[in-house]
Protein backbone atom coordinates (compact mmCIF):
# COMPACT_ATOMS: atom_id res chain seq x y z
CA UNK A 1 0.00 0.00 0.00
CA UNK A 2 1.15 4.00 -0.74
CA UNK A 3 0.71 7.02 -0.63
CA UNK A 4 -0.36 8.75 -3.82
CA UNK A 5 -0.68 12.24 -4.58
CA UNK A 6 -2.57 13.94 -7.74
CA UNK A 7 -1.89 17.39 -8.52
CA UNK A 8 -1.70 20.02 -11.83
CA UNK A 9 1.08 22.56 -12.49
CA UNK A 10 -1.18 23.43 -15.12
CA UNK A 11 -4.26 22.90 -17.25
CA UNK A 12 -6.65 23.22 -15.08
CA UNK A 13 -9.17 26.16 -15.39
CA UNK A 14 -7.32 27.15 -18.51
CA UNK A 15 -6.83 26.25 -21.87
CA UNK A 16 -3.31 24.97 -22.68
CA UNK A 17 -0.12 24.71 -20.49
CA UNK A 18 -0.88 21.08 -19.33
CA UNK A 19 1.35 19.42 -16.97
CA UNK A 20 -0.05 17.08 -14.69
CA UNK A 21 1.84 15.10 -11.90
CA UNK A 22 1.38 11.28 -10.05
CA UNK A 23 3.75 11.47 -6.97
CA UNK A 24 3.81 7.67 -5.36
CA UNK A 25 5.61 8.02 -2.37
CA UNK A 26 9.47 9.11 -3.02
CA UNK A 27 8.52 8.90 -6.59
CA UNK A 28 7.42 11.11 -9.50
CA UNK A 29 5.90 10.57 -12.63
CA UNK A 30 5.39 14.16 -14.92
CA UNK A 31 1.85 14.01 -17.61
CA UNK A 32 2.99 16.41 -20.12
CA UNK A 33 4.70 19.53 -20.01
CA UNK A 34 2.97 22.21 -22.16
CA UNK A 35 2.31 25.81 -22.96
CA UNK A 36 -0.60 28.38 -23.71
CA UNK A 37 -0.69 31.44 -25.86
CA UNK A 38 -1.20 34.98 -23.76
CA UNK A 39 -4.69 36.76 -23.83
CA UNK A 40 -4.40 40.00 -25.87
CA UNK A 41 -4.06 42.07 -22.97
CA UNK A 42 -0.68 40.45 -22.26
CA UNK A 43 0.89 42.56 -24.24
CA UNK A 44 4.64 41.34 -25.81
CA UNK A 45 4.28 37.80 -23.95
CA UNK A 46 5.00 35.48 -26.54
CA UNK A 47 3.69 32.30 -24.33
CA UNK A 48 3.17 31.04 -20.86
CA UNK A 49 4.51 28.07 -19.30
CA UNK A 50 3.90 26.38 -15.53
CA UNK A 51 6.08 27.37 -12.76
CA UNK A 52 8.55 24.32 -13.02
CA UNK A 53 9.87 25.23 -8.95
CA UNK A 54 8.58 21.67 -7.47
CA UNK A 55 10.25 20.10 -9.83
CA UNK A 56 13.43 21.38 -9.41
CA UNK A 57 13.25 20.99 -5.93
CA UNK A 58 12.77 17.40 -5.97
CA UNK A 59 14.20 16.43 -9.36
CA UNK A 60 15.92 13.21 -7.50
CA UNK A 61 12.59 12.22 -7.32
CA UNK A 62 11.56 12.41 -10.72
CA UNK A 63 11.10 8.88 -12.51
CA UNK A 64 9.93 10.33 -16.00
CA UNK A 65 8.15 13.03 -18.39
CA UNK A 66 5.43 10.96 -20.13
CA UNK A 67 4.13 13.08 -23.45
CA UNK A 68 0.49 12.06 -25.26
CA UNK A 69 1.14 13.69 -28.12
CA UNK A 70 3.10 16.71 -29.73
CA UNK A 71 0.44 19.91 -29.69
CA UNK A 72 2.02 22.72 -27.83
CA UNK A 73 -0.51 22.38 -24.82
CA UNK A 74 0.82 19.38 -24.03
CA UNK A 75 4.77 19.40 -25.06
CA UNK A 76 5.18 22.89 -25.79
CA UNK A 77 7.18 24.14 -22.17
CA UNK A 78 9.36 21.21 -23.13
CA UNK A 79 12.28 23.07 -24.36
CA UNK A 80 11.98 25.47 -21.10
CA UNK A 81 12.21 22.44 -18.95
CA UNK A 82 14.81 20.38 -20.93
CA UNK A 83 16.94 23.59 -19.60
CA UNK A 84 16.36 23.22 -16.09
CA UNK A 85 16.30 19.32 -15.89
CA UNK A 86 18.03 18.18 -19.09
CA UNK A 87 18.81 14.46 -17.58
CA UNK A 88 15.02 13.32 -16.31
CA UNK A 89 14.24 10.76 -19.01
CA UNK A 90 11.74 11.72 -21.52
CA UNK A 91 8.96 9.24 -23.13
CA UNK A 92 6.98 9.62 -26.36
CA UNK A 93 5.90 7.61 -29.06
CA UNK A 94 7.96 8.43 -32.88
CA UNK A 95 6.19 11.05 -33.73
CA UNK A 96 5.60 12.71 -30.92
CA UNK A 97 9.52 12.56 -30.29
CA UNK A 98 10.52 13.59 -33.91
CA UNK A 99 8.10 16.73 -33.06
CA UNK A 100 9.85 17.45 -29.74
CA UNK A 101 13.34 17.00 -31.73
CA UNK A 102 12.85 19.84 -33.86
CA UNK A 103 11.84 22.21 -30.69
CA UNK A 104 14.97 21.29 -28.87
CA UNK A 105 16.98 21.78 -32.01
CA UNK A 106 15.63 25.03 -32.71
CA UNK A 107 16.58 26.23 -29.55
CA UNK A 108 19.96 24.41 -29.77
CA UNK A 109 19.17 22.41 -26.05
CA UNK A 110 20.70 18.85 -25.58
CA UNK A 111 18.77 16.70 -23.58
CA UNK A 112 20.34 13.53 -23.06
CA UNK A 113 17.50 10.97 -22.07
CA UNK A 114 15.02 10.85 -24.65
CA UNK A 115 13.27 7.35 -24.74
CA UNK A 116 10.91 6.28 -27.90
CA UNK A 117 8.25 4.36 -26.98
CA UNK A 118 5.29 2.20 -28.26
CA UNK A 119 1.76 1.76 -27.86
CA UNK A 120 0.41 -1.27 -26.12
CA UNK A 121 4.42 -2.03 -25.23
CA UNK A 122 4.54 -2.15 -21.10
CA UNK A 123 7.24 0.34 -19.73
CA UNK A 124 9.40 -0.48 -16.32
CA UNK A 125 10.30 2.45 -14.65
CA UNK A 126 11.80 2.37 -11.19
CA UNK A 127 9.95 -0.24 -10.37
CA UNK A 128 6.49 0.71 -11.78
CA UNK A 129 4.90 -0.52 -15.07
CA UNK A 130 3.27 2.19 -17.07
CA UNK A 131 1.52 1.32 -20.25
CA UNK A 132 0.56 3.59 -23.39
CA UNK A 133 -2.54 3.24 -24.87
CA UNK A 134 -3.31 4.77 -28.29
CA UNK A 135 -6.46 6.75 -28.58
CA UNK A 136 -7.78 8.83 -31.64
CA UNK A 137 -6.92 12.39 -32.08
CA UNK A 138 -5.48 15.08 -34.71
CA UNK A 139 -2.10 14.24 -34.10
CA UNK A 140 -0.72 10.04 -34.72
CA UNK A 141 0.26 7.80 -32.04
CA UNK A 142 -1.70 10.19 -29.45
CA UNK A 143 -1.64 8.15 -26.33
CA UNK A 144 -3.21 7.93 -22.63
CA UNK A 145 -1.02 6.55 -19.97
CA UNK A 146 -1.44 4.05 -17.49
CA UNK A 147 0.18 3.70 -14.02
CA UNK A 148 -0.05 0.90 -12.31
CA UNK A 149 0.03 1.12 -8.56
CA UNK A 150 -0.47 -0.78 -5.87
CA UNK A 151 -3.99 0.39 -4.96
CA UNK A 152 -4.83 0.19 -8.70
CA UNK A 153 -4.38 1.94 -12.03
CA UNK A 154 -4.10 5.58 -12.44
CA UNK A 155 -5.08 6.82 -15.99
CA UNK A 156 -4.18 9.88 -18.09
CA UNK A 157 -6.06 10.27 -20.89
CA UNK A 158 -6.31 13.13 -22.64
CA UNK A 159 -6.99 14.67 -25.68
CA UNK A 160 -9.07 11.96 -27.68
CA UNK A 161 -12.33 10.94 -29.30
CA UNK A 162 -14.23 7.55 -30.62
CA UNK A 163 -14.18 7.36 -33.87
CA UNK A 164 -14.58 4.30 -35.55
CA UNK A 165 -13.57 5.52 -39.44
CA UNK A 166 -9.71 6.67 -38.12
CA UNK A 167 -7.47 3.79 -38.77
CA UNK A 168 -3.71 3.27 -38.73
CA UNK A 169 -1.55 5.61 -36.60
CA UNK A 170 -5.09 7.22 -34.78
CA UNK A 171 -7.00 4.01 -34.05
CA UNK A 172 -8.46 3.73 -30.39
CA UNK A 173 -7.42 0.49 -28.98
CA UNK A 174 -10.62 0.26 -26.91
CA UNK A 175 -10.00 -3.49 -26.25
CA UNK A 176 -6.75 -2.36 -23.94
CA UNK A 177 -8.32 0.19 -22.16
CA UNK A 178 -11.64 -2.17 -21.25
CA UNK A 179 -9.06 -4.43 -20.21
CA UNK A 180 -7.37 -1.92 -17.73
CA UNK A 181 -10.39 -0.73 -16.66
CA UNK A 182 -11.77 -4.96 -15.70
CA UNK A 183 -8.25 -4.33 -13.59
CA UNK A 184 -8.98 -1.67 -11.25
CA UNK A 185 -8.41 2.24 -12.07
CA UNK A 186 -8.09 4.09 -8.65
CA UNK A 187 -7.95 7.37 -10.37
CA UNK A 188 -9.41 8.54 -14.24
CA UNK A 189 -8.11 11.73 -15.45
CA UNK A 190 -10.02 13.31 -18.68
CA UNK A 191 -10.11 16.49 -20.17
CA UNK A 192 -13.09 19.11 -20.23
CA UNK A 193 -12.91 21.16 -22.71
CA UNK A 194 -16.36 19.85 -25.06
CA UNK A 195 -17.79 18.45 -21.85
CA UNK A 196 -20.66 20.52 -22.18
CA UNK A 197 -21.78 19.74 -25.74
CA UNK A 198 -24.18 16.80 -26.26
CA UNK A 199 -23.80 13.32 -27.90
CA UNK A 200 -19.81 12.20 -29.81
CA UNK A 201 -17.48 14.76 -31.14
CA UNK A 202 -17.44 12.74 -34.31
CA UNK A 203 -18.08 13.42 -37.26
CA UNK A 204 -18.26 16.98 -36.30
CA UNK A 205 -14.31 17.35 -36.23
CA UNK A 206 -14.24 16.07 -40.02
CA UNK A 207 -13.86 18.69 -42.42
CA UNK A 208 -13.85 17.18 -46.46
CA UNK A 209 -17.00 17.57 -47.39
CA UNK A 210 -16.77 21.15 -46.51
CA UNK A 211 -13.57 21.46 -48.08
CA UNK A 212 -15.15 19.75 -51.65
CA UNK A 213 -17.41 22.08 -51.43
CA UNK A 214 -14.59 25.05 -51.38
CA UNK A 215 -12.94 23.37 -54.21
CA UNK A 216 -15.79 23.61 -56.49
CA UNK A 217 -17.22 26.65 -55.76
CA UNK A 218 -14.35 28.53 -57.24
CA UNK A 219 -11.28 28.09 -59.95
CA UNK A 220 -9.32 30.12 -58.20
CA UNK A 221 -6.10 30.35 -55.57
CA UNK A 222 -7.56 29.18 -52.43
CA UNK A 223 -4.86 30.46 -49.18
CA UNK A 224 -6.22 27.96 -46.10
CA UNK A 225 -4.97 28.80 -42.56
CA UNK A 226 -4.07 25.53 -40.24
CA UNK A 227 -2.15 24.36 -37.17
CA UNK A 228 1.05 22.31 -38.92
CA UNK A 229 0.18 19.91 -35.99
CA UNK A 230 -3.31 19.27 -36.67
CA UNK A 231 -2.32 16.38 -39.30
CA UNK A 232 -5.62 14.18 -39.83
CA UNK A 233 -6.54 17.59 -40.51
CA UNK A 234 -3.73 17.76 -43.41
CA UNK A 235 -4.70 14.90 -44.80
CA UNK A 236 -8.56 15.57 -45.44
CA UNK A 237 -7.33 18.43 -47.08
CA UNK A 238 -4.61 16.58 -49.68
CA UNK A 239 -7.45 13.40 -50.29
CA UNK A 240 -9.84 16.53 -51.93
CA UNK A 241 -6.90 18.16 -53.88
CA UNK A 242 -6.09 14.86 -54.93
CA UNK A 243 -9.42 14.75 -56.62
CA UNK A 244 -8.22 18.26 -58.59
CA UNK A 245 -5.71 19.06 -61.02
CA UNK A 246 -4.50 21.58 -58.35
CA UNK A 247 -1.44 21.85 -56.76
CA UNK A 248 -0.31 22.26 -52.99
CA UNK A 249 1.92 24.51 -52.00
CA UNK A 250 3.54 24.59 -48.21
CA UNK A 251 3.97 27.70 -46.58
CA UNK A 252 5.94 27.86 -43.25
CA UNK A 253 9.44 25.59 -42.13
CA UNK A 254 7.56 23.57 -39.65
CA UNK A 255 4.52 22.48 -41.50
CA UNK A 256 6.94 21.65 -44.29
CA UNK A 257 8.99 19.57 -41.86
CA UNK A 258 5.64 17.91 -40.34
CA UNK A 259 4.70 16.88 -43.68
CA UNK A 260 7.90 15.58 -44.61
CA UNK A 261 8.53 13.84 -41.62
CA UNK A 262 4.80 12.19 -41.58
CA UNK A 263 4.98 11.29 -44.99
CA UNK A 264 8.19 9.46 -44.89
CA UNK A 265 6.41 6.87 -41.89
CA UNK A 266 3.38 7.07 -43.74
CA UNK A 267 1.46 8.87 -41.17
CA UNK A 268 0.15 10.79 -44.21
CA UNK A 269 -0.42 9.67 -47.42
CA UNK A 270 -0.60 11.54 -50.80
CA UNK A 271 1.01 11.20 -53.70
CA UNK A 272 4.19 13.81 -54.57
CA UNK A 273 2.78 15.06 -57.82
CA UNK A 274 0.62 17.23 -55.76
CA UNK A 275 3.15 19.55 -54.23
CA UNK A 276 3.97 22.33 -55.67
CA UNK A 277 6.96 25.32 -55.01
CA UNK A 278 7.63 29.10 -54.61
CA UNK A 279 6.85 28.93 -58.55
CA UNK A 280 3.39 28.15 -57.84
CA UNK A 281 2.37 30.66 -55.43
CA UNK A 282 0.57 32.86 -57.66
CA UNK A 283 -1.07 29.90 -60.16
CA UNK A 284 -4.73 30.95 -60.64
CA UNK A 285 -5.61 27.67 -59.03
CA UNK A 286 -3.35 26.63 -56.19
CA UNK A 287 -3.99 25.54 -52.87
CA UNK A 288 -1.90 27.01 -49.96
CA UNK A 289 -1.34 25.62 -46.55
CA UNK A 290 -0.18 28.42 -44.29
CA UNK A 291 0.32 27.99 -40.75
CA UNK A 292 2.79 29.65 -38.00
CA UNK A 293 5.71 28.31 -36.62
CA UNK A 294 5.45 28.81 -32.54
CA UNK A 295 3.60 31.90 -32.56
CA UNK A 296 0.67 32.97 -32.03
CA UNK A 297 -2.15 32.25 -33.80
CA UNK A 298 -3.18 33.09 -37.26
CA UNK A 299 -0.16 35.02 -36.98
CA UNK A 300 0.97 34.39 -40.96
CA UNK A 301 -2.68 35.39 -42.25
CA UNK A 302 -2.14 38.56 -40.36
CA UNK A 303 1.16 39.15 -42.00
CA UNK A 304 -0.28 38.29 -45.81
CA UNK A 305 -2.95 40.86 -44.81
CA UNK A 306 -0.63 43.33 -43.98
CA UNK A 307 1.65 43.02 -46.97
CA UNK A 308 4.45 41.67 -45.10
CA UNK A 309 4.64 37.86 -46.76
CA UNK A 310 7.17 38.51 -49.08
CA UNK A 311 5.98 35.09 -51.24
CA UNK A 312 2.38 35.96 -51.16
CA UNK A 313 -0.09 39.07 -52.09
CA UNK A 314 -3.54 38.77 -51.76
CA UNK A 315 -5.44 39.42 -54.85
CA UNK A 316 -9.14 39.80 -56.17
CA UNK A 317 -10.95 36.24 -56.52
CA UNK A 318 -8.89 34.67 -53.56
CA UNK A 319 -10.45 32.75 -51.37
CA UNK A 320 -9.37 32.30 -47.65
CA UNK A 321 -10.21 29.39 -45.52
CA UNK A 322 -9.95 29.23 -41.80
CA UNK A 323 -9.44 25.66 -41.12
CA UNK A 324 -9.65 25.70 -37.76
CA UNK A 325 -13.30 26.08 -36.00
CA UNK A 326 -13.88 29.72 -34.24
CA UNK A 327 -13.76 28.68 -30.39
CA UNK A 328 -14.28 30.30 -27.55
CA UNK A 329 -11.64 32.89 -26.87
CA UNK A 330 -10.38 33.42 -30.82
CA UNK A 331 -13.76 35.14 -32.03
CA UNK A 332 -12.56 38.81 -31.94
CA UNK A 333 -9.46 38.07 -34.00
CA UNK A 334 -11.25 35.76 -36.49
CA UNK A 335 -13.56 38.63 -36.96
CA UNK A 336 -10.93 41.06 -37.58
CA UNK A 337 -9.15 39.04 -39.84
CA UNK A 338 -12.69 38.16 -42.07
CA UNK A 339 -13.35 42.13 -41.87
CA UNK A 340 -9.39 42.99 -43.33
CA UNK A 341 -9.69 40.18 -46.12
CA UNK A 342 -13.41 41.69 -47.25
CA UNK A 343 -11.90 45.13 -47.60
CA UNK A 344 -9.69 43.60 -50.14
CA UNK A 345 -12.22 41.76 -52.08
CA UNK A 346 -11.69 38.07 -50.64
CA UNK A 347 -13.64 35.73 -50.22
CA UNK A 348 -13.96 33.99 -46.58
CA UNK A 349 -14.77 30.69 -45.36
CA UNK A 350 -14.40 29.39 -41.42
CA UNK A 351 -15.94 26.97 -39.58
CA UNK A 352 -18.67 27.35 -37.04
CA UNK A 353 -17.95 26.23 -33.74
CA UNK A 354 -21.52 24.93 -33.40
CA UNK A 355 -21.22 22.65 -36.47
CA UNK A 356 -17.34 22.22 -36.68
CA UNK A 357 -14.73 21.02 -33.25
CA UNK A 358 -11.66 19.45 -33.01
CA UNK A 359 -10.76 16.25 -31.93
CA UNK A 360 -11.74 16.33 -28.25
CA UNK A 361 -14.34 14.42 -26.47
CA UNK A 362 -17.63 15.42 -25.96
CA UNK A 363 -20.29 14.14 -23.25
CA UNK A 364 -20.98 11.00 -24.64
CA UNK A 365 -17.11 10.35 -25.56
CA UNK A 366 -16.53 11.13 -21.97
CA UNK A 367 -19.16 8.68 -20.78
CA UNK A 368 -17.72 5.98 -23.08
CA UNK A 369 -14.50 6.37 -21.42
CA UNK A 370 -15.85 6.16 -17.67
CA UNK A 371 -17.79 3.21 -18.57
CA UNK A 372 -14.61 1.47 -20.15
CA UNK A 373 -12.55 2.33 -17.12
CA UNK A 374 -15.11 1.96 -14.44
CA UNK A 375 -12.78 4.12 -12.04
CA UNK A 376 -13.53 4.46 -8.24
CA UNK A 377 -11.85 8.13 -8.79
CA UNK A 378 -12.62 10.63 -11.39
CA UNK A 379 -10.86 13.91 -11.76
CA UNK A 380 -11.75 16.21 -14.36
CA UNK A 381 -8.98 18.24 -16.15
CA UNK A 382 -8.12 20.43 -18.70
CA UNK A 383 -10.34 23.39 -19.06
CA UNK A 384 -11.84 26.38 -17.73
CA UNK A 385 -13.14 25.63 -14.44
CA UNK A 386 -16.56 26.07 -16.03
CA UNK A 387 -16.01 22.77 -18.42
CA UNK A 388 -14.71 21.12 -15.07
CA UNK A 389 -17.73 21.37 -13.49
CA UNK A 390 -19.86 20.51 -16.75
CA UNK A 391 -17.45 17.22 -17.04
CA UNK A 392 -18.46 16.41 -13.48
CA UNK A 393 -21.78 16.44 -14.51
CA UNK A 394 -20.74 14.16 -16.88
CA UNK A 395 -19.04 11.88 -14.69
CA UNK A 396 -22.71 11.77 -12.29
CA UNK A 397 -24.57 11.30 -15.29
CA UNK A 398 -22.34 7.97 -15.99
CA UNK A 399 -23.39 6.71 -12.51
CA UNK A 400 -20.31 7.67 -10.37
CA UNK A 401 -20.94 8.71 -7.18
CA UNK A 402 -20.77 12.42 -6.74
CA UNK A 403 -18.26 12.35 -3.46
CA UNK A 404 -15.56 10.61 -5.88
CA UNK A 405 -15.80 13.37 -8.68
CA UNK A 406 -12.67 15.92 -7.52
CA UNK A 407 -12.79 19.15 -9.00
CA UNK A 408 -9.94 21.15 -8.22
CA UNK A 409 -7.74 24.15 -9.63
CA UNK A 410 -3.59 23.98 -10.06
CA UNK A 411 -1.29 23.58 -7.26
CA UNK A 412 -4.50 21.43 -4.88
CA UNK A 413 -3.50 17.96 -4.25
CA UNK A 414 -5.51 15.16 -4.33
CA UNK A 415 -4.28 12.33 -1.95
CA UNK A 416 -4.91 8.95 -1.58
CA UNK A 417 -3.69 6.55 0.92
CA UNK A 418 -3.74 2.69 0.92
CA UNK A 419 -6.55 2.89 -1.86
CA UNK A 420 -8.54 5.30 0.53
CA UNK A 421 -8.98 9.24 -0.37
CA UNK A 422 -7.54 11.24 2.35
CA UNK A 423 -9.00 15.02 2.66
CA UNK A 424 -6.34 17.55 3.04
CA UNK A 425 -5.66 21.04 2.37
CA UNK A 426 -2.50 20.51 0.91
CA UNK A 427 -1.28 22.96 -2.05
CA UNK A 428 1.93 23.45 -4.50
CA UNK A 429 2.78 26.37 -5.86
CA UNK A 430 1.59 26.54 -9.32
CA UNK A 431 2.36 29.56 -10.63
CA UNK A 432 2.90 30.55 -14.20
CA UNK A 433 5.86 32.20 -15.84
CA UNK A 434 5.37 34.67 -18.86
CA UNK A 435 7.83 33.81 -21.61
CA UNK A 436 8.87 36.93 -24.18
CA UNK A 437 11.52 36.18 -26.62
CA UNK A 438 14.07 33.13 -26.40
CA UNK A 439 14.87 34.03 -22.48
CA UNK A 440 13.30 31.46 -20.35
CA UNK A 441 13.13 34.18 -17.42
CA UNK A 442 9.68 35.25 -15.70
CA UNK A 443 8.95 38.87 -17.34
CA UNK A 444 6.55 39.42 -14.36
CA UNK A 445 3.26 41.11 -13.97
CA UNK A 446 4.99 44.35 -13.01
CA UNK A 447 6.38 44.47 -16.60
CA UNK A 448 3.09 43.53 -18.38
CA UNK A 449 1.23 46.26 -16.32
CA UNK A 450 3.69 49.04 -17.13
CA UNK A 451 3.43 48.10 -21.19
CA UNK A 452 -0.64 47.97 -20.47
CA UNK A 453 -0.32 51.68 -18.71
CA UNK A 454 2.13 52.73 -22.11
CA UNK A 455 -0.31 50.99 -24.72
CA UNK A 456 -3.25 52.97 -23.08
CA UNK A 457 -1.75 56.54 -22.08
CA UNK A 458 1.71 57.11 -23.83
CA UNK A 459 4.83 58.43 -21.54
CA UNK A 460 6.79 61.57 -20.53
CA UNK A 461 10.36 61.94 -19.26
CA UNK A 462 11.37 64.38 -17.60
CA UNK A 463 15.49 65.39 -17.24
CA UNK A 464 17.46 68.00 -15.86
CA UNK A 465 21.26 68.82 -15.30
CA UNK A 466 22.29 69.99 -11.45
CA UNK A 467 25.65 71.36 -11.14
CA UNK A 468 27.72 68.35 -9.23
CA UNK A 469 29.52 71.33 -6.46
CA UNK A 470 26.73 74.31 -6.44
CA UNK A 471 23.72 71.74 -6.86
CA UNK A 472 21.94 74.60 -8.73
CA UNK A 473 20.00 73.58 -11.75
CA UNK A 474 22.02 74.34 -14.53
CA UNK A 475 19.96 73.16 -17.49
CA UNK A 476 16.05 73.38 -16.91
CA UNK A 477 13.88 70.32 -17.09
CA UNK A 478 12.95 69.41 -20.53
CA UNK A 479 10.15 67.37 -21.42
CA UNK A 480 10.13 64.46 -23.91
CA UNK A 481 6.39 62.85 -24.57
CA UNK A 482 5.49 59.63 -27.27
CA UNK A 483 2.34 58.33 -27.12
CA UNK A 484 0.61 61.25 -24.66
CA UNK A 485 0.02 64.25 -26.47
CA UNK A 486 0.74 66.15 -29.79
CA UNK A 487 3.57 68.56 -28.33
CA UNK A 488 3.07 71.70 -30.97
CA UNK A 489 -0.84 71.44 -30.10
CA UNK A 490 0.13 71.33 -26.24
CA UNK A 491 2.45 73.92 -25.51
CA UNK A 492 1.11 75.24 -22.63
CA UNK A 493 0.68 71.51 -20.93
CA UNK A 494 4.35 70.96 -21.63
CA UNK A 495 5.43 74.81 -20.39
CA UNK A 496 3.13 73.77 -17.23
CA UNK A 497 5.08 70.60 -16.86
CA UNK A 498 8.06 72.06 -17.07
CA UNK A 499 7.25 74.68 -14.50
CA UNK A 500 6.10 71.91 -12.24
CA UNK A 501 9.29 69.83 -12.72
CA UNK A 502 11.75 72.93 -11.57
CA UNK A 503 9.73 73.56 -8.63
CA UNK A 504 9.90 70.10 -7.22
CA UNK A 505 13.50 69.87 -7.93
CA UNK A 506 14.16 73.05 -6.12
CA UNK A 507 12.40 71.99 -3.22
CA UNK A 508 14.35 68.86 -3.13
CA UNK A 509 17.90 70.74 -2.93
CA UNK A 510 18.40 71.84 0.72
CA UNK A 511 22.08 73.37 0.88
CA UNK A 512 24.82 70.62 -0.76
CA UNK A 513 22.23 67.31 -0.48
CA UNK A 514 20.13 66.45 -3.42
CA UNK A 515 16.81 64.16 -2.15
CA UNK A 516 16.85 62.30 -5.95
CA UNK A 517 14.24 59.72 -4.75
CA UNK A 518 12.25 62.67 -3.54
CA UNK A 519 12.34 64.27 -6.70
CA UNK A 520 11.52 61.42 -8.89
CA UNK A 521 8.70 60.75 -6.80
CA UNK A 522 7.15 64.18 -6.23
CA UNK A 523 7.09 64.50 -9.70
CA UNK A 524 5.41 61.41 -10.79
CA UNK A 525 2.92 62.86 -7.85
CA UNK A 526 2.31 66.03 -8.69
CA UNK A 527 2.60 65.49 -12.53
CA UNK A 528 0.04 62.56 -12.51
CA UNK A 529 -2.38 64.77 -10.81
CA UNK A 530 -2.05 67.50 -13.51
CA UNK A 531 -2.15 65.40 -16.47
CA UNK A 532 -5.40 63.58 -14.72
CA UNK A 533 -7.16 67.25 -14.23
CA UNK A 534 -5.49 68.67 -17.73
CA UNK A 535 -5.88 65.59 -20.23
CA UNK A 536 -8.07 62.48 -18.29
CA UNK A 537 -5.04 60.09 -18.41
CA UNK A 538 -1.96 59.53 -16.63
CA UNK A 539 1.04 58.43 -18.95
CA UNK A 540 4.17 56.86 -17.60
CA UNK A 541 6.31 59.50 -15.98
CA UNK A 542 10.17 58.82 -15.99
CA UNK A 543 12.64 61.56 -14.52
CA UNK A 544 15.93 61.66 -15.45
CA UNK A 545 18.59 64.13 -13.21
CA UNK A 546 22.17 64.17 -14.05
CA UNK A 547 24.74 65.49 -12.45
CA UNK A 548 28.01 67.31 -14.08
Amino acid sequence: MSKIKIFALGGLNENGKNMYVTEVDDNIFVFDAGLKYPAANMLGVDYIIPKFDYLIENKKKIRGIFLTHAHDGNIGAMPDLMEVLPDVPVYATKFTMKVLKMELEKYNIEATNLKEIRPHSKLDVAGFSIFPIAVTHSIPETVAFVLYTDDGAIVYATDFVFDSAMLGAYKTDIGKLAYVGKQGVLCLMAESSYAYREGHTSPKHRISNDFWNILNQTEDRIIISIFPEHVYRIQEIFDEVARTKRKIVLMGRKLQSLVNYASELKYLNFDNKIIGDLSNVNDRDVVILTSDDKEKSFASLEKIISRYDKYITLREGDTVFIAEPIYPGNEKKVAKIMDDLSRLDVDVVTLPFKNHVLHHPSSEDLMQMINLMNPKYYFPIKGEYRYQYMNANVAEQAGMDPKNILLKLNGDVITFVNGKLKETEDHINADEVLIDGNTSDDIGDLVIRDRELLSKNGIVIVSATIDKKTKKIIADPQILTRGFIYVKDNLDVVSKTEEISKEVIEECITGKKVDFTGIKVKIRERLSAYFKEETGSVPMIITVILEI
